[in-house]
C-alpha cells in the first residue's frame, strides 16, 4: 500500500475514542505500516466532542487529516456525525453505530469496538493484529467481550 489511509473517529468523552484509535494505531503498526495519529479533546469530561485522526501508510509525514481527506469517518456518538462531516472526502465511508446491530454488541461500551470491526473489513490490516492490539491495550478482564463486539462488528 503506497497510499495513505486517512481515518478519523469521533465521538464524545468517555465513549472510547482514543482507545479506539489507539487500537487501530496499534493494530496498523503491528501489520508493518508507518503510522501516525492525532487527538483533540475538547472538553471531553464533560461530555464534549472528541476527535482522533489516524493515518497509515508505508511512509507518512503528518499526523492531521486535512478536511474533505479522510477515506472513513467513524462515528461513536450520532450527533457527532453533522459536526464532522466536512472531513469524509467525496467517495469516503461513513461508519456510525447504525452500520452494526446495537442488541448483539456484549457490552454498551464495547460500541468503539465494534465499529473498529466495521472499519476493518474496508481496510488491509491482518486480523490477528487487530486482535493482538486489543489484548494489548485493553484491561485482561474486557479482552474477550472487546474481541466479540469487534467480530461482530466486522460481520455487519
Amino acid at each position: 500500500m503506497n497510499d495513505t489511509i486517512n481515518i478519523v473517529i469521533a465521538g464524545i468523552g468517555g465513549q472510547g475514542v482514543i482507545k479506539a484509535s489507539d487500537i487501530l494505531s496499534e493494530a496498523a503498526f503491528t501489520a508493518g505500516y508507518d503510522v501516525k495519529k492525532s487527538e483533540i479533546h475538547g472538553m471531553s469530561q464533560r461530555g464534549g466532542s472528541v476527535t482522533s485522526d489516524v493515518r497509515f501508510a508505508k511512509k507518512v509525514f503528518s499526523p492531521t487529516v486535512p478536511p474533505g481527506e479522510a477515506d472513513f469517518l467513524v462515528v461513536l456518538a450520532d450527533d457527532q456525525v453533522e459536526i464532522n462531516c466536512h472531513l469524509l472526502k467525496k467517495g469516503g465511508k461513513l461508519i456510525t453505530s447504525k452500520d452494526i446491530d446495537l442488541s448483539k454488541i456484549p457490552n454498551p461500551k464495547t460500541l468503539n469496538t465494534a465499529l473498529l470491526g466495521a472499519l476493518s473489513s474496508f481496510i488491509g490490516i491482518p486480523l490477528k493484529n487487530w486482535e493482538e492490539a486489543i489484548r494489548k491495550l485493553l484491561p485482561p478482564k474486557s479482552t474477550d467481550m472487546n474481541i466479540e463486539a469487534f467480530n461482530m462488528g466486522r460481520k455487519q
